[in-house]
């Protein structure tokens, strides 16, 4: 996109010809069968003066399976606010300009996501890392199936999950849509979203249906969003789920539309993530902005280790009224 455009949408005095020349860059880089269930009909003969008759017989009906024993969180317990703050890295290996989550290896950025971290822990409201993995990675080429995005193998997210688990983190499955559907690649992460560990972000930014990912700013609409969020928490429901993190990016007024008719079902923690780079006066103004615009989320705030002028650190952070649930560090 322009730089002016970047410029006035995010709303912050930023270096946004930078900004967009790096992530440009970074998207260079990235050019169940079904089961039928059939019935089975057993015949019988019946005597009676010599005539002989037939009947189906339906069979009883099935038991229901039985509900999954429940599940916790990495950090204990079933549900992530207000009982815990929850500090992320987000980004994807493809080339470290996608993030900090991206630089070096998972262990890596494990260890430096702890130390990232610990400054926001407080005995009355422990800390639960995060790893904001970018899945669905928007991309500057088509591809053979037109979508402008390409995805992770399943090699790359069971390597970042491990190295969540190994420091007791969610893994947050990120997806930049490019022209596909928020809710098709959703169901592709069915087998992930299954964890007891594993959220889920929408990136609207880089849903833009009808234009290449980085030119234009994208969108997605409040019905979107609520099919998405109804599927994962269907999957928290049917199989005993702990609460999953459900991260909504934002940093415009328009790239949510119609946010006052999102939905937050129960099952999932519902949290709109405050985008967007600059200085502090500007952070504050949009954080203010997003979180008293008359809906009702968890509130996270998004920080970026190069882009930002002079960045927050987490005693201001956590100055902000009002503190934010989520903080994710790119």
């Amino acid at each position: 996109m322009a730089a002016a455009t970047r410029h006035h949408a995010r709303g912050m005095r930023e270096p946004a010809e930078v900004y967009r020349r790096r992530r440009r860059n970074a998207l260079g880089v990235l050019a169940a069968g079904s089961l039928v269930a059939g019935v089975a009909v057993g015949w019988v003969v019946n005597g009676g003066h010599g005539a002989t008759r037939a009947r189906a017989l339906l069979p009883p009906a099935a038991a229901a399976p039985p509900r999954p024993a429940p599940t916790q969180l990495p950090g204990g317990g079933r549900t992530i606010f207000p009982h815990h703050r929850v500090v992320a890295f987000y980004g994807a290996p493809q080339d470290p300009q996608l993030g900090a989550l991206g630089i070096g290896s998972p262990d890596q950025a494990a260890r430096r996501l702890l130390a990232q971290a610990r400054p926001y822990g407080r005995k009355t409201r422990p800390v639960l890392p995060a790893m904001e993995l970018i899945v669905t990675v928007a991309a500057a080429d088509a591809g053979t199936d037109g979508l402008y995005r390409t995805r992770q193998s399943d090699a790359v997210v069971g390597r970042y999950l491990r190295a969540a688990r190994r420091i007791r983190a969610l893994l947050v499955l990120d997806i930049q849509p490019g022209h596909a559907r928020f809710i098709d690649e959703a169901r592709h992460l069915d087998k992930w979203l299954r964890l007891p560990d594993v959220g889920l972000a929408l990136d609207p930014e880089w849903h833009t249906p009808g234009q290449v990912p980085g030119r234009v700013i994208g969108s997605v609409g409040a019905a979107e969003i609520n099919t998405v969020a109804r599927h994962v928490a269907r999957i928290v429901r049917e199989r005993n789920l702990p609460e999953k993190l459900f991260v909504v990016h934002q940093f415009t007024p328009d790239m949510i539309q119609g946010k006052a008719a999102v939905i937050h079902p129960a099952g999932l923690a519902m949290t709109m993530n405050v985008d967007g780079f600059g200085d502090r006066a500007n952070k504050v103004a949009k954080y203010r902005e997003f979180t008293r615009d008359g809906t009702h989320f968890d509130d996270g705030l998004k920080l970026f280790y190069q882009e930002d002028t002079g960045l927050m650190q987490p005693s201001s952070v956590l100055t902000l009224t009002p503190p934010p649930d989520l903080i994710v560090y790119e």
